[in-house]
């Protein structure tokens, strides 16, 4: 059996235990994933007999992977280093964000987020003219695990279509009547409270990156947090034909010189005139990488950062040898504009 998953959609295994899929290459016959949601008799969320607990930081869900499914653990020579990886054999069933939008508009009966969801996505079509086939719906209402306060979680797929949909929000954010709006200050203290767990800065710094953020906002009084999917045919990486080592942990000051990945997910951003200010002292750095969408629009071309995270050599042959800076799997892991 052969499953094609990426970035937003979700895998449950035969055990039961819910995976988010984590970018787009992956190792034959495995699946990169974490878990979100484990089968739990105490929590609250319930779907058919199963009560499910969501699971939210990164450092809670390595805990919950070392203590109770260590078999999904495994050390990747690829990526060099410990990851979350589910045999194809062990899937029972894919979830993916176009199918189950596509199940919410030909639905007679959503209830109140569901239907707020699809609101946002016909109001997304019509505004950035992108087709049903580039949208999706990720987060707990993919696999209706959903709560009466849960986020709306769009998923674009394709260049074209994310760029057409970005600046569509863009001009619905900047419309004072339309029902999409960027966060209060007191909206961003409570996205700060909650980061805080698994990605230390402070809020002054917090504020000066995620207050300008088109990823995230309001729509209809109801948080929502998209996420910029490359199509299959734009991506080049297959597993192993590109290999990457891990040669320590710094933190540097770099000015940014390409901002053109800093939507998707993973996103990327190019950079020069990098000074290492603490750590492994490796040369040339040439990129800030990340495969989670908080870092996603953290910096724009021609502003300069401090970032800290995992150094890593770069090696593709036939091609030379480069550093990035891979930012997400630490708790120290941060991207502040200098």
């Amino acid at each position: 059996m052969k499953i094609e998953a990426r970035e937003g959609d979700v895998i449950e295994t035969t055990d039961q235990i819910l995976f988010d899929v984590k970018g787009l290459v992956h190792p034959p016959n495995r699946i990169i994933a974490f878990p979100r949601f484990v089968p739990d008799s105490k929590a609250d969320r319930k779907r058919g007999e199963v009560k499910y607990r969501k699971i939210y930081s990164l450092s809670e869900r390595y805990a919950l992977l070392k203590k109770s499914f260590s078999k999904y653990l495994v050390y990747d020579s690829v990526f060099d280093e410990h990851l979350c990886e589910v045999p194809v054999k062990a899937v029972r069933r894919h979830y993916r964000p176009v199918d189950r939008l596509h199940e919410l508009a030909h639905s007679d009966e959503l209830d109140e987020l569901e239907n707020q969801a699809l609101q946002l996505m016909e109001l997304l079509k019509e505004t950035a003219k992108v087709s049903w086939s580039k949208l999706g719906v990720s987060g707990s209402i993919l696999v209706k695990l959903h709560t009466p306060t849960s986020d709306v979680d769009p998923v674009i797929y394709g260049s074209k279509s994310c760029c057409r949909v970005y600046s569509a929000f863009k001009s619905l954010l900047e419309d004072k009547n339309s029902p999409v709006r960027p966060y209060r200050p007191d909206e961003l203290k409570k996205l700060f409270d909650f980061r805080s767990r698994d990605t230390v800065t402070s809020f002054e710094d917090f504020v000066r990156t995620e207050s300008r953020k088109v990823l995230q906002g309001m729509f209809a009084e109801r948080d929502y947090f998209v996420r910029f999917v490359k199509d299959w045919n734009e991506v080049e990486e297959r597993y192993g034909s590109i290999r990457y080592k891990s040669v320590g942990y710094a933190r540097i000051k770099a000015k940014v010189v390409d901002d053109s990945e800093m939507i998707f997910t993973p996103c990327c951003y190019r950079i020069e005139d990098v000074k290492v200010i603490d750590g492994t002292r490796v040369e040339p750095i040439e990129e800030i990488v990340s495969f989670r969408g908080r870092f996603c629009e953290q910096a724009e071309t021609g502003e300069t950062v401090i970032a800290q995270g995992k150094v890593e050599l770069v090696q593709k042959p036939g091609e030379r040898e480069h550093y990035r800076l891979l930012l997400g799997n630490n708790i120290s892991d941060h991207m502040i504009l200098a």
